[in-house]
């Protein structure tokens, strides 16, 4: 059998990447364990603009067809003033074409519930459980969670998320690895049926300075709700859907009336905007993917698809590799230029995704006003969102004992 002996994989994060990585790696034949923090699979979330490197392995995992069943269809993203009126748009179809491949617009939940639902009944998912310490001797790494069971496995993977409690265990606090990028977001649903006619059909954005708020119309009267403001304070508050209404509360258009229904704080994502920046993404036989390793921003769009491509990344040199440490080491060199030049491409886009100026307001238009020219669409969308990347789909085949 070629590649690394398959053993047993402790993957911590019953996420975007975790999950990816667990379907990978069962079908590679190893025997996988998911241990998730939450009670449940979380129904917060907000809707993703799935292309890239993420949407080549999801179909190469088999994925495609349900992704685009549980996706949405809208035309384009538009900018809109303070009455509705909108100021400049750019299509879907003609920024996926630009970049070299297709788009699905897909609820984050809904993501991850095709995940679980490609997962066979071998895979073991815990919740309402964490590790607590973490000890390697270079031959199997020992895992203690809460309630204090010791899983042994030949392999130790992070994929949960920015604020990783296994980089913490591992690599060290966080706060050594984060870049905060001066923003905090929310995402939310509710129901309105004139929130929904008012949206149907498009992304729908406020063309406004410091804060913004993006709506889809979802099925029935569901609204899904985006928001994005400039904060530097790196705490989270008490009472994230306050936070929102003290944020958005000036955007005009239907924005009071989405922040007068938005539900319950439990019910509400709320985050900073953080990179992750690493010298290594691996630690003896501990590995960290997506967001704990990775994260690119939720300004750059793309932290699906990089969480779901980079799990593919490493299940296959995984399966390629002689040694866990090889593997690892061909996951981290082909993946990270990839997420270096996002990384790269967000920052720079900072300034322009909530302009403080409205100079650079009109300029944003503009920008956008372009997408449509032949030939400067590629421009365009590549100065949003990075080069297009190859890397998963010059992976080729990899024989595999699972079924």
């Amino acid at each position: 059998m070629n590649g690394v002996r398959r053993g047993r994989v402790v993957i911590v994060g019953a996420g975007i990447a975790g999950l990816s990585l667990a379907q990978r790696l069962d079908q590679h034949g190893w025997r996988v364990v998911v241990v998730e923090r939450a009670p449940g699979p979380r129904p917060q979330g907000y809707m993703i603009d799935f292309f890239g490197p993420g949407y080549d392995a999801a179909e190469r995992m088999g994925l495609g067809p349900r992704l685009r069943e549980l996706g949405h269809h809208f035309t384009e993203a538009s900018l809109v003033d303070e009455h509705g009126r909108e100021r400049a748009s750019i299509s879907f179809a003609r920024f996926a074409e630009a970049l070299g491949g297709e788009l699905v617009s897909i609820m984050r939940p809904d993501l991850e519930r095709a995940l679980r639902e490609s997962l066979p009944d071998r895979v073991e998912v815990r919740h309402s459980t964490s590790p607590e310490a973490v000890t390697d001797d270079g031959r199997v790494v020992r895992v203690r969670l809460t309630g204090g069971e010791v899983l042994e496995a030949d392999l130790l993977v992070g994929a949960d998320g920015v604020h990783s409690t296994v980089r913490r265990l591992v690599f060290g606090e966080e706060e050594g690895y984060l870049r905060h990028l001066g923003f905090h977001t929310g995402a939310f649903t509710f129901e309105d049926a004139r929130v929904h006619a008012a949206t149907r059909g498009s992304f729908r954005l406020t063309d406004s300075l410091g804060a913004q708020m993006g709506l889809y119309a979802l099925e029935g009267d569901r609204v899904a709700a985006f928001t994005v403001h400039r904060s530097r304070d790196t705490r989270l508050p008490g009472d994230p859907r306050e936070a929102l209404r003290a944020a958005c509360s000036g955007l005009g258009w239907v924005v009071p009336r989405a922040l007068e229904l938005c539900p319950e704080p439990e019910r509400v994502y709320y985050d900073h905007v953080a990179q992750v920046e690493m010298e290594r993404w691996s630690r003896g036989r501990t590995v960290l993917v997506g967001d704990a390793c990775q994260a690119v921003s939720l300004l750059a769009g793309q932290g699906a698809s990089m969480g779901v491509g980079g799990s593919f990344v490493l299940g296959e040199e995984l399966a390629r590799a002689g040694s866990v440490g090889e593997g690892l080491e061909r996951f981290e060199r082909r993946w990270r230029p990839v997420v270096e030049e996002r990384q790269r491409v967000a920052r720079r886009g900072t300034s322009w995704f909530l302009p403080t100026t409205s100079g650079r307001l009109r300029l944003r238009r503009l920008f956008l006003r372009w997408s449509a020219l032949p030939g400067v669409d590629r421009w365009v969308a590549t100065s949003l969102s990075g080069k297009p990347s190859r890397v998963v789909k010059d992976l080729g085949p990899v024989a595999s004992p699972g079924s």
